[in-house]
């Protein structure tokens, strides 16, 4: 009886929360609906979104629930916090179930802000409180425009691979990093063979020198036009043109490359300030860092590693029935997280590639003790993974470097 009268004090709002408007839709605690606001997101609209819910609440205290308080609902989630009232997290898994609970299943925004208030009433004790703290948010969204351009890079490299395989057939036997500054140089003034008359090789040579730092000069030079000479002749008709975009496509990958040495730049100025020493960890730079960041945000919300481990996909889940049953490998969770975890497991067991030193000492015994109990190598990076969520999970709780000993966590 205590907590039926508990609830009904409030009145639950969920919002389903889009880029040019949210809709709200209020509650009782018996979940009968008792008004809905669409209302655009711009924060000078905020005031009277909040006027109208008091109204609509009446003498029930509004409390609100949104699925994303971390991008198009973030604004509004500061604006209620600021006004000191109860700002709930909604795992959108859970809206979805309660709106297939319904015989006939459909969905419109004000059904789902209404699916999400019945979840902010049935969830209100165990659901996270909305925390959107600054410097995590921003991080994430100089970690979302890096992949942004990483993954345009990539695709933009790809495009120079089709243009040069016509040009220089044994083009990928010119330099080791087709994007690197020395062989963007090359492409960017010698995007044909044409373009190389009258050049000697000593004139490259000299060229290639200033360009690399002195990391390649004659000896490249001649080679490259050895090269040239066995692929024979590869001028095509407009072949202006197709040198045009050759030196288009160069241009773009530096421009591409700059902006992101520019966000390195910003992120390397704010990582120090979330007081977390990742980098520490072999294995570990700045892009794997700030994707760490990025998606764990501020660790406090977990209250231990294993909540962490479930919020990353890594902790097995148990299938039984009948006192019957065993764990299985976990494919839900943040499979984002659950990359970098995987990805950065198999960092931790490589053996150098010249010295065929661990690179990782304590991982690598660790990952062959696993072996040695007849475990297989996907079922020992699994081993590996979970103690790395361990470990990462300290390191960000108490902001310390990595330190061998850590692997007794």
């Amino acid at each position: 009886m205590v907590f039926i009268l508990q609830k009904q004090k409030y009145a639950y709002v969920g919002l389903d929360t889009h880029k040019a408007t949210h809709t709200a839709v209020v509650i009782d605690c018996w979940t009968k609906k008792l008004g809905e606001v669409t209302f655009e997101n711009r924060p000078g609209k905020f005031e009277k979104f909040l006027k109208d819910i008091k109204a609509i609440a009446g003498n029930l205290t509004p409390v609100f629930g949104l699925e994303d308080t971390g991008a198009v609902g973030r604004s509004l989630a500061v604006f209620l916090l600021g006004y000191k009232y109860t700002v709930k997290e909604v795992n959108p898994s859970f809206s979805k179930s309660a709106r297939h609970d319904n015989t006939i299943v459909h969905k419109d925004d004000s059904y789902d802000a209404y699916c999400i208030a019945k979840v902010l009433r049935d969830r209100f004790d165990t659901l996270k409180a909305a925390n959107p703290q600054d410097i995590f948010w921003t991080i994430k969204q100089l970690v979302s425009r890096r992949d942004s351009l990483s993954k345009g890079l990539i695709a933009i490299q790809n495009q120079l691979h089709g243009q040069l395989m016509f040009n220089y057939p044994s083009y990928r036997k010119f330099f080791c990093e087709i994007g690197g500054n020395t062989a963007l140089y090359f492409w960017e003034n010698y995007p044909s063979p044409s373009m190389l008359n009258g050049v000697t090789a000593e004139k490259l040579g000299e060229e290639l020198k200033e360009v690399s730092h002195r990391a390649v000069s004659l000896k490249k030079a001649l080679q490259i036009f050895d090269l040239v000479a066995e692929d024979g002749e590869t001028k095509q008709e407009y072949q202006t043109q197709r040198d045009f975009i050759i030196k288009s496509i160069v241009k773009e990958i530096r421009q591409k490359k700059e902006a992101i040495n520019e966000i390195d730049a910003e992120l390397e100025k704010m990582i120090p300030l979330t007081g977390y020493k990742l980098e520490s960890m072999p294995g570990i730079e700045l892009n794997t860092a700030c994707h760490i960041i990025a998606e764990v945000g501020d660790v406090d919300r977990f209250s231990n590693s294993d909540k962490l481990a479930r919020f990353a996909g890594t902790a097995p889940v148990v299938f039984s029935s009948a006192g019957k049953g065993k764990e299985q490998r976990c494919r839900q969770g943040n499979r984002r997280m659950n990359a970098i975890l995987y990805f950065l497991a198999i960092q931790q067991v490589q053996l150098h590639s010249v010295s065929k030193k661990p690179r990782n000492p304590a991982f690598r015994a660790y990952f062959e003790k696993k072996l040695s109990e007849g475990k297989t190598k996907p079922q020992a990076l699994t081993s590996i993974t979970k103690r790395l969520v361990r470990i990462l999970y300290n390191m960000m709780k108490h902001k310390t470097e990595y330190r061998m000993s850590d692997m007794a966590a």
